[in-house]
């Protein structure tokens, strides 16, 4: 009798000691995908001062200008369908010299992309309407996305350097 209650013992001690490993990493996947979901605006161009271009400075200037102002130029949304878009109105950015400096309007028309996307955690992989596969590396830190600028296809912004993504 005793021989029995040990065996019985170890047998649910042995099934409620398994943890599945699978569980556990499909949760984090899960988790992982869910931390994209959502909509971002780029608030920040990451340069290094040394080594970036005059045209790269600049470019730092006004998305740091059009941000104090509150206006997005590139927007990024993540659907819980796996489908995706980018909005972006670099192209319609005008700068004007004004008696007090320069004047930046926040530009009223975008360009807007729809593609599907897979994130694993550390990639965002978008297939564009033209079919092609673009893989940009992410890291994501509660509200804030960082993605390498060189990895994206956007205008003016696609030089080395991070751009920094806060979300809504």
């Amino acid at each position: 009798m005793y021989k029995h209650i040990l065996l019985i013992a170890g047998v649910v001690l042995t099934l409620v000691s398994c943890s599945s490993d699978k569980d556990e990493t499909q949760n984090e996947a899960e988790l992982n995908s869910a931390a994209i979901i959502g909509t971002w605006d780029a608030t920040e161009l990451e340069i290094d001062n040394e080594t970036a271009s005059d045209d790269v400075k600049f470019r730092k200037q006004i998305l740091d200008f059009l941000t104090e102002e509150n206006c997005f130029i590139i927007t990024l949304q993540f659907n819980e369908d796996l489908t995706a878009s980018a909005s972006n109105s670099v192209n319609y950015i005008e700068v004007n010299a004004t008696a007090t400096g320069l004047d930046i309007p926040c530009p009223t028309e975008s360009d807007t992309n729809a593609s599907t996307y897979t994130f694993d955690g550390e990639t965002v992989t978008t297939i564009d309407e033209n079919g092609e596969e673009v893989a940009i590396g992410v890291t994501i830190e509660g509200n804030v996305m960082t993605l390498d600028a060189s990895d994206l296809d956007i205008p003016n912004f696609s030089e080395d350097g991070q751009l920094i993504f806060v979300k809504r």
